[in-house]
């Protein structure tokens, strides 16, 4: 019997066949075993793992509380749908979210509810935020990345890969800038007051101009920028954003799909900002490598539509939300935001000594283990996504996986329980492949 042969190449080769090109790849490797912070691929090499499944797997790959609570619940039963016949790890996941999440609410009184990616969790909270208000505008930010569903993707503010040619989009959708709300001033801290004037101005400006404030529905935000380039909100930007909700009755939407569970170094990066919003998105991390995603708001804003306005077959999966459960029992007992803020505390040292140094290494930013690095044309200074991708090339052939945000800034989303030795390795990797890049 002739023995099938089972090798990056030749799956490669099967994938350029069977699926097409738009699903892109950090590197032309197939998985066959991944745990912790390591994966090994079909030709027996092993990674370090800096892209923890594009920031889903903060608790680790294959993590033993999570494995074990998945094959507790597929022993019992894989599916019944929500909406058919209930069952107590949905309840559970959400009891103890509505707890945990910094939502702004004078009762105290907080709901939730599970869909199955970060894309279906945004649609669901502009549709909610849209039904309670009765306004039909929103408004997203420049360079922000929020899904690639109709909703979410129009919301999206950035062209190229996510929207060009896929038009027309959804309606009503305003744009504010990323500057002044989020990063910095060609590297450079801005003082609080001003931040807080630019971010006013921008705002009396949009709804001066481009939209009536009391047609807005709702502001939806990431607490850190993701796919458009790990630049974190600046504290004075959310104090002007909270007080522009308050004053118009607009509602206050955080997506914390990939700074949620751990990574900003506290469970939500929410609370970095002292950011209480009206509505939650969260996905990735929480299922710890199993699809789920959810929003929490307040009871009066989530229990506002009519019985069978939310749902959907697959939302919130008896196994998905099992999952759920076990990670938030492991973001506990491992205390991995306070681990997040001691990885970030390294990697920033590492940034900024080679930002420092200058060469392609422009600005280094981030909050808790998301980290940043821009990769610039050393003569010009200008954002350099030829040399990101040649970095990001050296760091494969030396056993590292990580991967870039808006295509020129390479990004930590490393397992936050990663252990020192691979953090250590995976950091020296990495530095190596900037330096080597002239």
């Amino acid at each position: 019997m002739t023995r099938n042969v089972i090798d990056n190449a030749t799956l490669l080769e099967r994938r350029q066949r069977a699926v097409p090109r738009g699903p892109f790849h950090v590197a032309p490797i197939f998985v066959t075993r991944a745990e912790g912070s390591r994966l090994w691929d079909a030709d027996g090499n092993q990674y370090i793992d800096f892209c923890g499944g594009i920031g889903a797997l903060n608790v680790g790959h294959n993590h033993p509380k999570v494995v074990r609570a998945v094959r507790e619940q597929i022993d019992r039963f894989m599916h019944t749908s929500w909406h058919v016949a209930m069952y107590d790890s949905y309840l559970t996941l959400a009891e103890r979210l509505n707890a945990l999440a910094p939502i702004a609410t004078a009762s105290g009184s907080v709901m939730s509810c599970f869909f199955n990616s970060g894309a279906e969790a945004v649609e669901n909270a502009v549709k909610v935020a849209r039904y309670v208000t009765r306004r039909d505008g929103v408004v997203a930010f420049e360079r922000s990345f929020h899904g690639r569903t109709l909703m979410a993707m129009s919301l999206t503010g950035k062209v190229h890969p996510y929207t060009a040619g896929f038009g027309p989009f959804a309606p009503e959708v305003h744009r504010l800038p990323y500057q002044p709300f989020f990063g910095r001033n060609r590297g450079a801290a801005r003082a609080d007051s001003e931040v807080s004037a630019a971010c006013r101005e921008a705002l009396d400006r949009l709804f001066a101009y481009h939209v009536d404030k009391a047609s807005i529905a709702c502001i939806v935000l990431e607490p850190v920028l993701g796919e458009g380039g790990f630049l974190p909100l600046h504290l004075e930007a959310a104090r002007a954003l909270v007080d522009a909700c308050r004053e118009s009755g607009i509602l206050l939407i955080a997506d914390e799909v990939q700074t949620g569970f751990g990574r900003c170094g506290h469970l939500f990066a929410s609370e970095h900002f002292d950011l209480q919003p009206d509505i939650m998105i969260y996905a990735k991390s929480i299922g710890g490598g199993m699809p789920l995603s959810g929003i929490s708001a307040r009871s009066e804003i989530l229990d506002a539509p009519h019985v069978g306005g939310i749902g959907g077959t697959f939302g919130g999966n008896p196994v998905a939300c099992a999952a759920g459960n076990a990670v938030l029992d492991v973001m506990e007992e491992e205390d991995l935001p306070a681990r997040a803020r001691m990885i970030g505390a390294r990697v920033m040292s590492v940034f900024t000594a080679l930002a420092a140094a200058g060469g392609v290494a422009g600005d280094a930013r981030g909050l808790g283990a998301m980290c940043g690095l821009e990769i610039v044309d050393p003569k010009t200074g200008a954002p350099d996504a030829e040399r990101a991708r040649t970095i990001v090339t050296r760091c494969h052939a030396e056993g590292l996986l990580i991967m870039t945000a808006s295509g020129t800034v390479l990004r930590t989303l490393m397992p936050l329980n990663i252990p020192e030795e691979d953090l250590e390795r995976g950091l020296a990797i990495l530095e190596r492949a900037v330096r080597s890049v002239a």
